[in-house]
């Protein structure tokens, strides 16, 4: 079961995608990355901040794909 309740502001103001580290928005019952756009998965209000549960943007087929295309934007 899925969760859309919208998560505080406050609180979602700490969060940071994993991998890019860039801060994320909420759109429905996933948080998205601002940088690369990866999407993070809400379930039952908890979000699950696990790189291997992210789903890619469009048009990037791969983990390894991603890295490349933004790792000028991914900290050492």
């Amino acid at each position: 079961m899925t969760d859309t309740t919208p998560i505080d502001p406050d609180v979602l103001s700490l969060f940071r995608c994993p991998l890019t580290r860039s801060p994320m928005t909420q759109q429905g019952n996933e948080l998205v990355a601002e940088v690369g756009g990866l999407r993070y998965p809400i379930n039952d209000g908890i979000p699950i901040l696990l790189i291997d549960e992210a789903k890619l943007p469009e048009g990037i087929a791969t983990l390894d794909e991603f890295k490349q295309k933004f790792a000028g934007q991914i900290p050492g």
